[in-house]
């Protein structure tokens, strides 16, 4: 399957140090070689990079592990194709305008008997994986609940699609990753951790390559950065790993709300 990488900070920041380690999953340390992708917001903008050939030896993914671009909410994917032929357009993450803003979502995992429950009229795949057309029907389910224009509140709606999402993983596996460029969520099917870096700050050493980063001299004392991945990307920190069906809502770094979807016995989830 695929791996997802996601970072949610405080004030811009560049996320060079994780996709580096990511970046080895395709294709080096991982069997993720059939693309990758990144996007990065920056207001209500963003920047998305795309190859369809394997990461580790992608030249756009050279560029962006020695282009440290600055930002508060990116998503990353590499992929393992299940669904859908090696295409840029099957390449994740993907993005539609919903409300004027750009939501972008990357999804892990495998689905089974999902094309009735997937028809849309609104939002249409250019692509032909599972994923985007998850993406496409949870988007058409938010406009069908929340109408035309967004509410003042978003943490309903972010909670609203973790219940669709665990509606969706009934058909498979369902990690996802989704972001208006504010909010940032994760919703965990099987596999997916997290962590928080905050001062004091420390050094941190990838799994995956040998690189080592002291953060204490890369950030401020007042700088909050969560990072979402696959599997833990460090090993000498303590990564958060996270239950099937938990789902967190991340805003500048920090948890803002936090569940477990209800189709599960509390015995099931435990938060």
């Amino acid at each position: 399957m695929c791996e997802l990488l996601a970072m949610s900070a405080n004030v811009p920041t560049d996320i060079v140090f994780s996709f580096t380690g990511l970046v080895e999953r395709g294709g080096v340390t991982g069997p993720h070689v059939d693309g990758w992708g990144i996007t990065f917001y920056e207001g209500k903008g963003s920047r998305t990079f795309k190859d369809a050939a394997p990461s580790s030896q992608s030249h756009i993914a050279k560029l962006i592990k020695s282009y440290p671009i600055k930002s508060e909410v990116v998503i990353s994917h590499i992929r393992q194709a299940n669904r859908g032929c090696v295409a840029l357009e099957n390449t994740h993450p993907f993005s539609r305008e919903l409300w004027g803003r750009y939501w972008t979502y990357a999804h892990n995992g495998q689905l089974s008997d999902y094309m009735e429950k997937f028809a849309t009229k609104r939002f249409q795949p250019v692509g032909s994986t599972d994923s985007e057309m998850a993406f496409c029907w949870i988007l058409e389910q938010v406009v069908q609940q929340f109408g035309d224009i967004p509410p003042v509140d978003m943490q309903p709606v972010f909670e609203f699609i973790a219940q669709l999402a665990d509606d969706v993983r009934q058909l498979g596996v369902f990690n996802l990753i989704i972001s208006d460029g504010d909010f940032l969520m994760c919703f965990c099917s099987n596999n997916l951790s997290y962590i928080t870096r905050c001062a004091p700050f420390g050094k941190a050493k990838l799994i995956d390559t040998d690189v080592v980063i002291d953060f204490d001299t890369e950030t401020t004392p007042n700088d909050v950065v969560s990072v979402i991945a696959t599997r833990p990307l460090t090993n000498n920190e303590d990564w958060y790993i996270m239950q099937p069906s938990e789902w967190k809502l991340f805003r500048l770094g920090e948890i803002i709300a936090e569940g477990c979807a209800t189709k599960l016995s509390p015995s099931e989830c435990q938060l």
